[in-house]
């Protein structure tokens, strides 16, 4: 994050500030990349507490810089697009959730396998079938087709755990 805002800030007070070397502008993200190699390469070669700290400070910086360019990238000259902004939202709450299961995953799956053995489960896996059917059935849009079939798999799933579980107790 400290990586990115401080590309976006720079870039901000300091628009006209460039690298150019043999005619081609060099942007951050290829400082980036070269931090990423090294902070990578420095955390695979040595295991020691404080040089696995410096790899994933280089490693961060360098993730922060590509990030702040994928805008850029993506569409081909827009720094400024909103893209950018998503793909870094997506990439934290994604580093958050693995985050949280890497702290509370025993007790995700521990409170996972009571609910499927609930009633609750059925109720939720039927009322997520339905409405994705009702959507499925309802629209033109592929992405909403797409998304709601999903949900309809993962509430089937349910709905087949739940039986499952039913049957194996009664044995």
């Amino acid at each position: 994050m400290t990586s990115f805002l401080a590309a976006r800030a720079f870039t901000t007070i300091f628009p006209s500030t460039v690298f150019i070397s043999g005619g081609i502008h060099i942007h951050h993200f290829w400082y980036g990349l070269i931090l990423l190699a090294v902070g990578g390469w420095i955390g695979i070669s040595y295991s020691d507490r404080e040089t696995d700290r410096l790899a994933a400070i280089l490693y961060g910086a360098g993730g922060g810089l590509i990030i702040d360019e994928v805008g850029l990238l993506l569409t081909f000259g827009n720094y400024w697009t909103g893209l950018t902004f998503s793909v870094l939202v997506v990439l934290f709450g994604f580093a958050l959730v693995l985050i949280l299961l890497n702290a509370y995953g025993e007790a995700i799956i521990r409170e996972l396998r009571v609910f499927e053995r609930s009633r609750a489960s059925l109720y939720l896996g039927v009322f997520l079938f339905s409405v994705s059917i009702a959507f499925i059935t309802e629209t033109q849009n592929i992405r909403v087709i797409t998304t709601s079939a999903a949900l309809a798999v993962t509430a089937a799933c349910i709905i087949v755990a739940y039986f499952t579980f039913r049957f194996i107790r009664r044995k």
